[in-house]
C-alpha cells in the first residue's frame, strides 16, 4: 500500500534542531557529559503547592471531562490576572487549552486561509512558521537582528512590511529566542500600524513573569487594541509547569466562538485536575515565581560577564531565559561542531530566522553555565 499525504504536512520541514538533539543523545549514550543549553524549559521544580492542588483535585473527583472552554474557577482566576495586566477580559473571552502552543494553533487555524499574509518578527519561535504554513498562509518577515533584536528601531521596517493585505502580525515579548522585551513605544507603533491597516495581532506573553528591571506591557491593554488582539499565555514558563500542558487564549468573543469549535472537535478540553492546579499557581505562588525570576537574572548577569571576558558581546536580554550568541555564518555547522568538540548543546539561530547566531538557554545551574563557557573557550569557539 502506498499512502498519499496531505499537502499541508509537506509544507512543514522537520525541526532544524533535530540534528543537534540526535547528536546530543548519541554523545550521552556514549557516556559523554553534555552541557545542554538548548532546552526551553525552566530547571526549577513545579511549586509544591501546585502539585498538592492537583492531588487534591484528583481526590475530589476532578478526573472526568472538564467544560470545553475551561473550568469556571480557573477562568475567573485568569480574568483576575489579565485585569491586573490592564486587559479588559471576561470568562466569555477565554479558552483554556492544553498548553499555549495549542492556543496559538487554534488561533492561527481560525484566522488564516490559503494565501493570507502573516508577518513575523525575526528571530521568531520556530513553531510560528510551521503553524502558518499548516494553515496555508504566506510569511512576511521583519529582521530585528541588526537592531540588537529590539522592535522600536525597526518600526520603519515593520511599516514597510505590513499593508492592508496583512491578516495577522505575531508579537512575542519577552521573546523566544532573544529575550528581548519590547518597549512601550514599540508596542504603540504596532498599535498604530494594526489600526491603520486593520490587522489582528497575536501577543504571545508566555514569558511575561520573567523580566529583569523592565515591565512587560500587554498589547491588549493599549487603546484601540482590545478588539484586535489575541493574548496567548500559559503556565509552562512562569510556574515551571511545562509537562502539565496548560495555556489559554484571551480574545474577542467572535474569535472565541470560532476557535472554540476547533478546540471542542480536537482536544475537547484541558485536563480537569490540571486546571484546578492552575488556580493554585495563579493565586498562591508569587514567592516561587520571584525566586525563579531572580535566579534567571543572576545567571544572565553572570553569563554576560563570562562572555565579555572572552571578548564576546551579546545583546543583553531583558526577559525570558535565552540569549543569542553571535557565531560563524553557518550556525548549524557551528552548533554541531561545538557539540562534537566541546559537548555543549545550543540551538542554531537559522531555526529562528537568525543565521549567524545560536540560541543559548540559561535554564541551567551557574556551575553548568560556567562549564559551558570554559569548554567553548578551550575548544576555540570564542
Amino acid at each position: 500500500m502506498s499512502m498519499e499525504f496531505a499537502d499541508r504536512v509537506g509544507r512543514v520541514e522537520p525541526s532544524a534542531t533535530l540534528a543537534i538533539s540526535d547528536l546530543a543523545s548519541k554523545l550521552e549514550a556514549e557516556g559523554k557529559d553534555v552541557v545542554d543549553l538548548s532546552v526551553g524549559e525552566p530547571d526549577f521544580p513545579t511549586p509544591e503547592t501546585v502539585i498538592e492542588a492537583a492531588k487534591d483535585a484528583m481526590d475530589a473527583g476532578h478526573t472526568g471531562y472538564a467544560p470545553s472552554n475551561g473550568v469556571p474557577a480557573l477562568k475567573d482566576a485568569i480574568v483576575e490576572k489579565l485585569t491586573a495586566d490592564g486587559i479588559d477580559c471576561g470568562p466569555e473571552n477565554l479558552i483554556v487549552t492544553p498548553g499555549a502552543k495549542q492556543a496559538l494553533y487554534e488561533t492561527v487555524q481560525s484566522l488564516i486561509d490559503d494565501g493570507d499574509e502573516v508577518v513575523l518578527l525575526d528571530p521568531a519561535w520556530v513553531s510560528y512558521e510551521a503553524m502558518v504554513k499548516l494553515a496555508g498562509g504566506s510569511l512576511n518577515r521583519v529582521d530585528l537582528a541588526s537592531h540588537d533584536f529590539q522592535l522600536e528601531p525597526a518600526l520603519d521596517d515593520l511599516a514597510d512590511a505590513v499593508s492592508d493585505d496583512t491578516e495577522l502580525l505575531v508579537v512575542n515579548s519577552p521573546s523566544n529566542p532573544t529575550g528581548a522585551v519590547y518597549t512601550d513605544a514599540a508596542l504603540e507603533g504596532v498599535r498604530d500600524l494594526a489600526v491603520e491597516h486593520d490587522i489582528t495581532v497575536i501577543s504571545d506573553e508566555i514569558y511575561d513573569e520573567i523580566t529583569f528591571g523592565v515591565e512587560q506591557t500587554s498589547l491588549a491593554s493599549l487603546d484601540g487594541m482590545g478588539d484586535r488582539t489575541v493574548t496567548i499565555n500559559g503556565f509552562s514558563k512562569a510556574y515551571s509547569m511545562t509537562g502539565w500542558r496548560l495555556g489559554y487564549i484571551c480574545a474577542p468573543e467572535a474569535l472565541i466562538s470560532q476557535a472554540g469549535k476547533l478546540h471542542s472537535h480536537s482536544v475537547s478540553s484541558a485536563v480537569n485536575f490540571v486546571q484546578h492546579a492552575g488556580i493554585e499557581a495563579l493565586q498562591n505562588t508569587d514567592d516561587e515565581v520571584e525566586e525563579m525570576r531572580a535566579a534567571f537574572e543572576e545567571r544572565r548577569d553572570m553569563l554576560v560577564d563570562l562572555l565579555a571576558e572572552h571578548d564576546v558581546d551579546v545583546a543583553v536580554p531583558d526577559g525570558a531565559f535565552y540569549m543569542m550568541l553571535p557565531v560563524d555564518d553557518d550556525d548549524q555547522a557551528w552548533a554541531e561542531a561545538a557539540l562534537e568538540d566541546a559537548h555543549v548543546a545550543t540551538v542554531p539561530g537559522s531555526a529562528f530566522g537568525a543565521p549567524g547566531y545560536v540560541r543559548i538557554s540559561y535554564a541551567a545551574s551557574e556551575e553548568r553555565l560556567r562549564e559551558a563557557v570554559e569548554r567553548l573557550a578551550e575548544n576555540g569557539y570564542f
